[in-house]
């Protein structure tokens, strides 16, 4: 099977910006801590920064519309004169080291003809957790005039033989700095051997009728953005201009799963009701594996699938049931020590137990998404920092 879904991008980067005050966190973190965005506003002041680039969720449903037309006049201002460089011919191998570790990931673009977020796919590039369709309009008019993207996109794929860094060939530094609002250090090198680097991606899809070459581990609603966007693009076009129009190329970062640094991590359920007893007598849960259920702080054991997504759809499905018959919401915990703490005053709560990494693309490739909300890569300081830009016009 010929592949052709990694293409070689021509990567924006900062010409001589202050890179603390260039990168800043993933749009979608923090959505309901408002003091933190104002103090990176603070910290970003008059600079030139990424920011300005970006659309924090924390402000969708502050005058849009506004912050959508300043942020496509930022783009083409810091296009127009002279803020960005162009890197061509390669990709950048980003060192980011966290609390976690070092994790290394390779800022590639991916044909998004090759994408698909629908359960069931069988591209060689899918989704990992079912896509919230209402979300995507809000990103759409956010992206649609756009000249440029950011990604905060990360990718997985399964090497567990480290194949691919390990052809990777080594140009020059490009950026090393300390990230803002304790994010760690991040240090970006040229890989100078692109083509190389792609054969031992593809190498890992060898054999393999319908290949699951990268699956999204963080940004899907992002890249389901994206895809749209193209979908709409593409109508316009001729067949020879949708063959290398830059929306088709989607700037996203890959990431080994079995980088030791890459933290997997469940999500736990909190139900917060006032009926935390009833909650408990009527979940059934079967199978021999294990979570555990939380009430008043304590935990007692009980039996859960084997087949970790098939048993959080079931708790998921019994959980909307009993809201629905007894009120109350459910929230999504990172941490079993936290989500105890949240039940001592109230509330019932059911903590998860962690996929393998080892399993967790057999269970993309045999039962498609994900539930929503199944997994977390690390904490909110730890995800991808804006850095990288590619234009898409």
């Amino acid at each position: 099977m010929i592949m052709k879904t990694i293409y070689t991008p021509e990567i924006l980067l900062p010409v001589s910006a202050d890179m603390q005050s260039w990168a800043v966190n993933a749009c979608d973190q923090y959505t309901s801590d408002y003091g933190y965005w104002k103090y990176v506003e603070k910290l970003v002041g008059e600079k030139p920064s990424t920011l300005n680039l970006v659309f924090p969720e924390i402000y969708l449903n502050d005058k849009p519309e506004v912050r959508i037309e300043k942020i496509n006049k930022t783009m083409r201002s810091y296009l127009n004169n002279g803020v960005f460089k162009t890197v061509s011919g390669g990709f950048v191998l980003v060192e980011r080291t966290t609390v976690s570790g070092t994790r290394t990931g390779i800022v590639i673009a991916v044909d998004l003809e090759d994408y698909s977020y629908e359960r069931g796919a069988t591209t060689p590039v899918r989704s990992t957790e079912a896509t919230i369709l209402e979300r995507i309009p809000p990103r759409v008019l956010i992206r649609k005039n756009a000249p440029i993207e950011l990604p905060h996109v990360m990718l997985l794929y399964d090497d567990s033989g480290n194949s691919v860094l390990n052809s990777v060939k080594r140009g020059e530094t490009l950026y090393e700095f300390d990230l803002n609002m304790d994010g760690g250090r991040v240090k970006g090198t040229f890989i100078r051997n692109a083509e190389e680097v792609k054969s031992a991606f593809y190498a890992l899809a060898d054999g393999k009728s319908e290949p699951l070459l990268f699956a999204v581990g963080d940004g899907n609603h992002s890249l389901a953005t994206a895809k749209n966007c193209w979908e709409e693009i593409k109508k316009t076009l001729s067949e020879s201009e949708r063959a290398d129009h830059p929306a088709r190329y989607a700037l996203c970062e890959a990431v080994n799963i079995y980088d030791n640094a890459l933290r997997f991590e469940p999500i736990h359920r909190l139900v917060k009701t006032d009926k935390a007893e009833l909650f408990a007598k009527g979940l059934k849960t079967e199978g021999s594996g294990k979570a555990l259920l939380a009430i008043n702080g304590k935990t007692t054991e009980i039996a859960f699938d084997k087949d970790i997504p098939a048993g959080i759809r079931k708790l998921d499905g019994y959980i909307s049931e009993f809201i629905e018959t007894c009120g109350g919401e459910v929230d999504y915990i990172h941490g079993a020590e936290e989500l105890k703490s949240f039940t001592e005053n109230g509330g019932a709560g059911v903590i998860l137990p962690a996929i393998k990494k080892e399993d967790f693309f057999r269970l993309i490739i045999t039962g498609g998404n994900l539930p929503r909300k199944t997994f977390s890569m690390g904490e909110g300081n730890e995800k991808r920092y804006y850095i990288e830009a590619k234009r898409i016009k």
